[in-house]
């Protein structure tokens, strides 16, 4: 009867605006999405990770409230992903698990829903995180192929002859699942069509686009060499081999390299390179969030308070700028500037996103005129951004990112003494997220 009560007892004794507080974390290594699919599947890579980080926990997997997974892309025989992983990870049958999707924030989407349940008293412990194996998005057979399989099924043998003549076609030929998911259907472009938009709409230079991510790069070796990088866990792949760390990361890459890579979306005139890029990945990433009741009941040590979360709505041809949408209002309502923010993560999609959103952010009039917020003509230093790398250096399967961001921004806040920390990142069509994290004494 008692631990009924763990699941269905919180609505009689809800205690309204509790505080959410984020415990422990995990992800996997980010594997890089080739030409071909990868070893694991979204579940494998969710239960992977998840069995990981519940095995160190002081409370069994079956004593959650709930699991939600963020996944941008689930596969057609991973239908609710989140209750696929709980069953494997051992929670059983009685935590509800749930799939949400906000595209690349969709991570995100599942912390800002299981901070929502447990404020609200409906639950004290829920495991949250993203997940996406991108090399395993399907090929799409086009409008024609479909037709001309409906043919061929009840063609006979003479006209089965024809038919073949029409196979090799270019209309014929199957999509790329990953380039569909990659295109804006509002916008009509390509991601990276949109920050070659934004690239020459802020006169952001290739060079700045290529030193920043150098940087990126740099700085993940770094903090790889120093152990910096310990929310990863390892996985073992069907092969037997062992993934330990993020295919992305290269401490080879140099100035040189990056300068000589071709343009990737505007061949003529375009910036915007594999290298100043984020590249496509599969991976996964859960966090712990708890309740105050729930610290005390497991004894469990916080590692921040998450304080706030935002999300905001913009023009899909300048979805870069979405981290700005999102965070300046969350600052002004929070009653911080700025100064107040110690770390930030800030999602490395492309270089050219990152170096708008730091223009936007110190043009006041420009905050002013889009936002009608006084931002204080100030954008956060470089020095306080990606302190460990970002996407553009570790990779980026998208849903897990977002999940990364916040993981990684709380330990290295704990680590650097930052008070308050925020993770933020563009949302593909149009959209931004934020969230804002506090330390606990």
């Amino acid at each position: 009867m008692d631990h009924l009560k763990g699941h269905y007892g919180h609505e009689a004794s809800a205690k309204v605006n509790q505080a959410v507080y984020i415990v422990d974390a995990a992800r996997t290594p980010f594997l890089e999405a080739g030409g071909r699919p990868g070893p694991f599947s979204a579940a494998d890579l969710a239960t992977a990770c998840g069995a990981q980080l519940l095995a160190r926990q002081p409370f069994a997997p079956d004593e959650l409230d709930q699991v939600i997974l963020g996944c941008s892309s689930p596969a057609p025989d991973e239908t609710n992903i989140a209750r696929l992983a709980s069953l494997r990870m051992g929670c059983g049958d009685r935590v509800p698990a749930w799939t949400v999707q906000r595209n690349c924030a969709s991570g995100l989407q599942a912390l800002d829903c299981a901070s929502v349940e447990i404020a609200l008293g409906r639950a004290d412990l829920v495991l949250a995180g993203g997940v996406d194996a991108m090399s395993r998005a399907p090929l799409l057979l086009s409008d024609d192929f479909v037709e001309w399989l409906s043919a061929w099924r009840s063609a006979g043998a003479v006209q089965r002859l024809r038919l073949l003549r029409r196979l090799y076609s270019s209309r014929l030929a199957p999509a790329t699942g990953l380039e569909r998911g990659l295109n804006d259907p509002a916008a009509g472009l390509l991601q990276g069509q949109v920050a070659e938009d934004l690239a020459t709409r802020f006169a952001i230079s290739r060079d700045e686009q290529d030193a920043w991510a150098l940087r990126s790069h740099q700085r993940a070796a770094a903090a790889w060499s120093a152990g910096r990088l310990d929310e990863i866990v390892p996985l073992v792949g069907p092969d037997g081999r062992l993934h330990v760390a993020d295919a992305g990361v290269d401490g080879d890459v140099d100035a040189a390299g990056l300068a000589s890579l071709k343009p990737c979306f505007d061949r003529k005139y375009g910036n915007v390179t594999s290298g100043n890029s984020a590249r496509p990945g599969d991976g996964a990433g859960w966090l712990v969030l708890a309740s105050a009741d729930a610290l005390e009941r497991h004894a469990l040590t916080p590692l921040v308070r998450i304080v706030d979360c935002a999300w905001a709505a913009l023009d899909p041809v300048a979805t870069g700028l979405g981290p700005v949408h999102a965070t300046a209002p969350m600052l002004a309502r929070n009653g911080l500037t700025i100064d107040d923010i110690g770390l930030w993560e800030v999602n490395e999609a492309f270089a050219a996103h990152v170096l708008a959103c730091l223009q936007a952010w110190s043009d006041a009039d420009w905050c002013r005129e889009e936002l009608g917020i006084d931002c204080g003509g100030k954008a956060p230093p470089h020095s306080r951004i990606n302190i460990d790398g970002g996407a553009i250096a570790l990779g980026d399967p998208v849903a897990a990112s977002s999940a990364r961001i916040v993981m990684h921004l709380a330990a290295a806040m704990r680590r650097e003494g930052a008070r308050h920390g925020v993770a933020t990142l563009c949302i593909g069509g149009g959209q931004g997220g934020a969230m804002l994290l506090e330390t606990v004494a």
